[in-house]
């Protein structure tokens, strides 16, 4: 008989002692360890995460210096462009760092329902 999927990815506790008034006496939350190689994806996604921080830093850099310097010679087209390759960094570096706050938010609301 095969174990459904569920029950490899959630993990049921059970209080020890009765639970608060007003809460069941169970809580259900992500199993990260019900996966087999959950190490070395995380070990993956935290290299990608690092890689993506870097490459927006340097692209930040890069852009803000062909900005400043058609900005300077009067070549508003690189101008223009320079400055959309700043925004666009920014909107990278604020997305990735963004995005392990906002799971870690989400994963503290799931645990509260």
């Amino acid at each position: 008989m095969a174990i459904p999927l569920s029950h490899h990815l959630f993990r049921h506790v059970e209080y020890a002692t009765p639970p608060p008034e007003g809460m069941s006496g169970m809580d259900v939350f992500p199993d990260f360890d019900g996966i087999g190689g959950i190490g070395d994806l995380r070990a993956v996604i935290g290299a990608l995460l690092t890689f993506v921080l870097i490459t927006s830093v340097l692209m930040l850099i890069v852009s803000a210096v062909i900005w400043a310097i058609a900005a300077a010679n009067g070549n508003y087209s690189a101008a223009g462009k320079g400055r959309t390759g700043v925004l666009v960094a920014l909107g990278t570096a604020v997305l990735a760092g963004a995005g392990v706050a906002w799971m870690n938010w989400l994963i503290d609301l799931g645990q509260q329902l």
